[in-house]
């Protein structure tokens, strides 16, 4: 097909003028960007626990599998006793894994057969934590043979991430009106918030076997005040860390 020459460079100026503009939106775009700040806060809140979750093990082991399992089913029987005696609920004791093992010992193409390993576990809720040193006592002399897990917690746990959240908010604030001020400008409202993390974690943990950038940060801890009476006990259960973390990005205003 022909075209005129008139023709060919009126096509050409409409796709330059159909390119130019995207390029035009884009340089406009890169400029709002470069008029924000985005920080990052963190937030740390330590809690005394108000309850803790005792995860406890009951191992036997017997030629006979019935053997190995009613020597077992007594033991545990024993702990869960244990537990009621010091005025645990029934809800809050549960059986949470069984397992049964047969092991046998190998010597070169032969084996033999040593008998069945019964594994039972149950957790157990405690609200009272100072009777947790007469409760670990009275269920290994029952028959717990392990403790896999003792975890302190807090039955506020939102209430206090919520408190983190908000704390990790305020300091990411702060820190942007700081840097902002060391360049003369000022901060305007935020553009974007995002949570990063949220959570918690406690100093206790167990198990059967071998087996847990570009912006800037403003850390703040604050301890919350006691829940629960104090313990001379000899086991302390020590705070709670419920933590948080935001980024969020400010407009700078003119």
């Amino acid at each position: 097909m022909n075209l005129e020459p008139r023709s060919f460079m009126a096509s050409a100026a409409a796709l330059m003028l159909t390119v130019a503009v995207p390029w035009t939106s884009l340089i406009g775009q890169q400029g709002q960007d470069e008029s924000r700040i985005t920080v990052t806060g963190d937030a740390e809140v330590r809690v005394m626990p108000d309850e803790v979750v005792l995860t406890l093990g009951v191992e036997t082991d017997d030629l006979d599998l019935t053997a190995a399992k009613a020597e077992n089913d007594a033991r545990m029987a024993r702990v869960i006793k244990a537990a009621e005696g010091l005025g645990v609920p029934k809800n809050l004791i549960q059986t949470d894994f069984v397992g049964i093992e047969p092991r046998y010992a190998y010597d070169r193409a032969q084996r033999e057969f040593l008998g069945y390993w019964v594994r039972k576990n149950t957790a157990i809720t405690l609200r009272d934590i100072d009777t947790f040193e007469t409760l670990l006592s009275r269920v290994l002399e029952a028959g717990a043979n392990y403790v896999h897990g003792i975890q302190f917690r807090t039955t506020a746990l939102r209430t206090h991430r919520d408190r983190a959240r908000s704390i990790a908010l305020r300091a990411a604030r702060d820190k942007a009106h700081l840097m902002a001020s060391e360049l003369d400008r000022e901060v305007g409202e935020p553009f974007l918030i995002r949570e990063d993390h949220s959570g918690w974690w406690s100093w206790y943990s167990g198990w059967w076997g071998n087996r847990g950038g570009g912006a800037l940060s403003q850390n703040v801890v604050q301890n919350a005040p006691p829940t629960t009476g104090g313990t001379d006990s000899v086991t302390a259960p020590g705070q709670i860390s419920v933590t948080a973390r935001v980024t969020v990005t400010f407009s700078l205003k003119e």
